[in-house]
């Protein structure tokens, strides 16, 4: 975690959550008066609640991602695996020193389905070690949480999730390998499923916290109405899509393409939410365009239809997001051109921006006289 600069503005390209969603409180370590750093007591009391939080939410998220499991190859894995959103969501927020909360989160999670033991120790250490080295090489990539630019976007799917969670995969499937579960033969099946259950976590997950972090939300009641309604929409259209004799899956997509197109990322990640997590219930049971397949095909559909969706909210969100604020700085630098052109002549520019105005007001005047039924079809043009 990189510290601001005496002036107190936050250092470009840190890639932290404070860079784009001004969490500074929470970063801070110190809150004595006058801005003193805090004793290295209190300082250590918090970094140990810190850690503490972080495993519960670890622990919570896990405990949700193990109601819906299914069977590879003899493997237990689990479609959407939740925590390794959290997990790098945590570390951008508070950076590598939560670490040990991700372990202790996921000691927790493996307790509960079988005693503690050597090998649940390595896959721990496993799933700690993944996000860590998304979050290495996101923050070596420029990458910012806010997900504003759609460079962010490229850069969490391909190095956050993609890249990062081939560790956490490796690990699991190797430990399984170790102590017997799984042949050799069934190694890169197992592998695949894991790595792409870990990878949709973060690709669902991590949007949806940047969302309730720091929320763009509608400014009117009209506003509010069309986006609990596309959610409601969004979830009816997925269960129709799902459970319906016909293969309607497509249908989705243009409820992501609204979403993103009319509320961002606001609208369109947890759209995505809801429909991988419709998408991955039904896989679980077999029920709908999952019915009567093997688990590896079920799996191969599953990931393919969730990636799908959550690539589609997540890029078009941040392409509308660059696109907007790139807007913006126009807007905001012709009005401060206006400015310095009314200051430094500013009986010249009136006159030339009432004569201006009287110009384009004169020339749409003809171009509507040019349309009219008296005149040339469309002698108005040149004159406009």
């Amino acid at each position: 975690v990189r510290s601001a600069p005496p002036g107190g503005a936050p250092p470009e390209g840190t890639g932290s959550w404070r860079a784009g969603l001004s969490l500074e409180q929470l970063r801070r370590t110190g809150a004595g008066g006058g801005g003193r750093p805090a004793e290295p007591p209190v300082r250590a009391l918090r970094l140990v609640t810190l850690i503490l939080a972080v495993g519960l939410a670890y622990y919570g998220a896990g405990r949700l991602g193990l109601l819906r499991q299914v069977v590879v190859e003899g493997a237990v894995v689990t479609p959407l695996w939740l925590p390794s959103g959290v997990a790098l969501a945590a570390l951008f927020a508070f950076g590598p020193r939560i670490a040990p909360g991700i372990t202790l989160g996921m000691l927790a999670v493996t307790s509960t389905i079988s005693p503690v033991s050597t090998f649940s120790v390595v896959m721990a250490v496993g799933n700690t070690l993944a996000p860590l080295v998304s979050w290495y090489l996101l923050r070596l990539a420029g990458f910012r949480p806010s997900l504003e630019r759609l460079r962010d976007g490229l850069a969490l799917v391909f190095l956050g999730a993609l890249g990062g969670m081939t560790v956490s995969a490796a690990v699991g499937t190797g430990t399984l390998l170790a102590t017997g579960e799984i042949p050799w033969t069934h190694v890169w099946p197992v592998w695949a499923a894991w790595w792409a259950g870990d990878a949709l976590g973060v690709l669902v997950v991590v949007p949806v916290l940047v969302v309730l972090i720091r929320p763009r939300l509608p400014r009117d009641v009209l506003g509010w109405v069309e986006l609990t309604g596309l959610f409601a929409v969004t979830a009816a259209f997925t269960l129709v899509a799902i459970y319906s004799p016909l293969d309607l899956l497509f249908l989705v997509f243009p409820l992501l393409v609204w979403a993103a197109l009319r509320f961002e990322l606001t609208g369109s990640a947890p759209a995505a939410l809801i429909v991988s997590v419709l998408a991955v219930t039904a896989a679980a049971r077999q029920e709908g365009p999952f019915a009567g397949r093997t688990m590896g095909e079920v799996m191969l559909n599953l990931q393919a239809f969730n990636v799908s969706v959550a690539l589609t909210g997540l890029l078009l969100s941040s392409l509308v997001t660059e696109r907007r604020h790139v807007r913006e700085r126009i807007e905001d630098a012709c009005r401060e051109l206006a400015e310095v052109v009314d200051t430094l002549a500013p009986s010249a520019s009136r006159p030339r921006t009432r004569e201006a105005e009287g110009s384009r007001e004169a020339g749409t005047r003809r171009e509507e006289g040019g349309r009219g039924g008296g005149g040339r079809p469309g002698a108005g043009w040149g004159a406009g």
